[in-house]
């Protein structure tokens, strides 16, 4: 309503208040999951026998080394070790700082623990050892500085490293004194990614309402799924059905 006074010659002109209704607030979703082997579990893959002429076989081969390529639980027959992840964040969502600010990469028994990482580009890696010889971590990004450090024996304070650039996929980490050795990094500038544990199972959160597309890689075949596609409501978890991979897919 708009209605005009007059006083001493001038005109006002008075507004009738208006008191406007808040949008709902809108809270994130998430988004839960398990990718399970569609097929018989393969035998685990014997990269060397107990006491092969390895290097510094005494702590690399004191039992046969069972290559960790595939590892699926025998129970659920879930998949460990898949990267699902967007390539970019989606429009809308909250990018927080990371939390946890360093991460540890370890090697024990001439492995590198963990075999499969995510990685925020504010985070920093502490490369670690836990073997008695030494070892070497060579990274082979793409987007960020490749680094190949020598890493002493027993090397417990940590060697830090940065990547400050978001790579498009997961990528490989080497050892070259030891080339059994082998792991993965995904480096991304968002939160939306996670990798499958023991059993196969995953979960994502903060996720805005709305169609979203991620992708699904292991370093057996790369890609599972380009465009994995999932729906999330406002404020609520979505929960998958598990997901099967045929064992063609990860044996061929």
């Amino acid at each position: 309503m708009k209605t005009a006074q007059w006083l001493t010659g001038i005109c006002f002109l008075v507004l009738a208040p208006h008191f406007s209704t808040p949008s709902p607030a809108h809270a994130d979703g998430s988004v839960t999951g398990q990718f399970v082997l569609d097929g018989a579990i393969p035998k685990p893959k014997i990269l060397f026998e107990k006491g092969a002429a390895v290097k510094d076989s005494e702590i690399c081969a004191p039992s046969d080394f069972i290559s960790d390529e595939l590892v699926v639980d025998a129970k659920t027959k879930g998949i460990q070790n898949i990267f699902i992840y967007m390539r970019r964040a989606p429009s809308g969502a909250k990018i927080a700082p990371s939390k946890k600010k360093e991460l540890v990469f370890d090697q024990k028994a001439c492995r590198f623990k963990p075999h499969a990482m995510f990685i925020r580009t504010d985070q920093t890696v502490l490369v670690k050892s836990d073997d008695p010889v030494a070892h070497n971590t060579h990274t082979f990004t793409l987007r960020n500085q490749a680094v190949n450090i020598l890493v002493s024996p027993n090397q417990r304070d940590g060697i830090p490293l940065k990547n400050p650039v978001a790579e498009i996929l997961p990528m490989p980490v080497k050892c070259d004194l030891h080339p059994h050795m082998r792991a993965y990094w995904l480096i991304l500038d968002h939160p939306f990614a996670t990798i499958t544990d023991a059993k196969g199972r995953f979960e994502i959160k903060g996720l805005p309402a709305g169609d979203h597309e991620f992708r699904v890689w292991h370093e057996r075949v790369g890609y599972v799924d380009r465009k994995f596609k999932v729906t999330i409501a406002d404020g609520k978890t979505t929960a998958l059905e598990a997901v099967k991979v045929p064992v063609a897919t990860l044996t061929d």
